[in-house]
């Protein structure tokens, strides 16, 4: 096998380890009182327009102060670490459906939100749905199981909390970027078989007539920057097709030793999400994970996450066949 030579590794803010970013205080924001408020009264004039979280947009969405610091929080979130902790989102002001239309409201500010699904759902709901897991058409986020480190299909993923677990569900971040110089520091040989194109599984949520899997490198280099789109399982799951390409041994070898790396608590950061807390991540620079978590037997003291995904209006971070989100089923 041909070793890679010209591979450089990444020099950027967004190349961090949690040494690096141990005070909270750096990457979290609490919401004012005032800018709560704005939120809420954002709502009250969008819901009186007739607006839903299907067509609600920036302009049906006025946050005429709110809307300065969103544009300087894109900005962090493009050319800084890659990711925000928002607290204090005003789930306490308003009820479970206007709840949905301020966060959607929010999103709109930061991007166009994309489906998350083969049924075109702009909002996500991130919850156990009791459901077995018989096979890749139950999608991960709906179990209580763990999800090993990835992305998602848009620029932006938002996560919102509704409810905590009763235990365990603890989110893990790890800069995408750092991952790959130490990939490259370690076996760069390797690092060349991700920029190959890998067999993707679409979950059976593909259109008629689609092949049931598609072909992407987890990297690729933009403007000189290697990006980043990874999620392991989904390639894995591409095997069950016997027209899909098989993965080689070294495929396997790199996914596994990424995988590795992302793991290691040298490498990853724990948040501990609570009730009004927004999880903001590029997905170009930041890969996410979740821990298996158990619940209460109420449906109202489980687990609740509200998911958006979002093309971004100030930058680009995904691939372009990715930043329409999954494609509706035709």
């Amino acid at each position: 096998m041909t070793v890679s030579t010209h591979r450089q590794p990444i020099r950027s803010s967004a190349v961090w380890r949690p040494r690096d970013i141990a005070d909270p205080s750096e990457w979290s924001i609490e919401l004012t009182d005032d800018e709560r408020a704005e939120i809420v009264a954002a709502t009250i004039e969008a819901r009186a327009t007739g607006a839903t979280i299907e067509t609600v947009d920036r302009e049906a969405f006025p946050l005429p102060t709110l809307g300065q610091r969103v544009n300087e929080w894109s900005e962090l979130l493009d050319s800084g670490r890659g990711f925000l902790l928002l607290r204090q989102f005003p789930i306490d002001l308003l009820d479970e459906d206007d709840t949905e239309l301020a966060y959607v409201g929010l999103g709109t500010h930061f991007g166009k939100p994309v489906s998350q699904n083969a049924t075109g759902d702009l909002l996500g709901h991130v919850r156990d749905e009791r459901a077995p897991r018989t096979g890749p058409e139950v999608r991960l986020y709906t179990t209580n199981q763990r999800q090993d480190f990835h992305t998602d299909g848009s620029d932006l993923v938002g996560l919102l909390c509704l409810h905590r677990a009763r235990s365990g569900g603890e989110s893990r971040i790890a800069s995408s970027h750092a991952v790959y110089n130490e990939l490259l520091r370690r076996r760069p040989e390797l690092v060349d078989e991700l920029y190959r194109p890998l067999p993707w599984d679409r979950n059976d949520e593909q259109s008629e007539g689609e092949d049931p899997y598609f072909l992407l490198p987890p990297f690729t280099d933009v403007n000189g920057v290697p990006r980043v789109f990874y999620i392991g399982w989904y390639v894995r799951d591409s095997q069950r097709h016997a027209d899909a390409p098989r993965l080689a041994p070294a495929q396997l070898e790199a996914m596994q030793l990424m995988e590795e790396i992302a793991n290691d608590p040298a490498f990853h950061l724990e948040m501990d999400f609570a009730p009004g807390d927004i999880q903001l991540l590029n997905n170009a620079k930041i890969l996410h994970s979740r821990e298996s978590y158990t619940d209460a037997d109420d449906p109202a003291e489980r687990r609740h996450l509200l998911r958006l995904w979002l093309t971004a209006h100030a930058f680009s971070s995904v691939e372009d066949v990715l930043r329409g989100g999954i494609p509706e089923r035709r």
